[in-house]
């Protein structure tokens, strides 16, 4: 399974990258939301990890952008930002994120769980 992380703080896409790659997913990385719409483009992969502030395209563009592209558009986004505010959760939502993060909230094992639990309800 194929995990695209699009996040900007290096510290911590390094940190989720390691997690996932000893979970037995294949990662992909971008630092920003035009590299990320790019290699979600090529690389079509299974779920994207989306931050929303974002250099260049910030992450509600790229989610809209990812839910309009008929390659891309049942691919289950999990936004992971420190947006917390309900207006922004209820964005995200509407505009068809598959479930909304608070970095703060959660441990790396915890949303690698959530993944896990997208992934398989996708699968099955």
């Amino acid at each position: 399974m194929k995990i695209l992380i699009i996040e900007d703080d290096k510290f911590l896409r390094d940190l989720m990258s390691q997690k996932l790659v000893k979970e037995g997913f294949n990662v992909k990385e971008a630092l920003d939301g035009e590299d990320g719409l790019k290699i979600a483009l090529e690389e079509t992969p299974d779920l994207i990890l989306l931050d929303l502030i974002l250099p260049r395209i910030d992450g509600f563009e790229v989610l809209e952008r990812i839910k309009k592209n008929e390659k891309l558009s049942d691919l289950p986004v999990l936004i992971l930002s420190n947006l917390g505010q309900k207006a922004d959760v209820q964005r995200a939502m509407s505009m068809g994120a598959q479930e909304f993060l608070i970095k703060s909230n959660f441990t790396l094992g915890e949303i690698v769980e959530k993944i896990k639990t997208i992934l398989k309800k996708k699968y099955v």
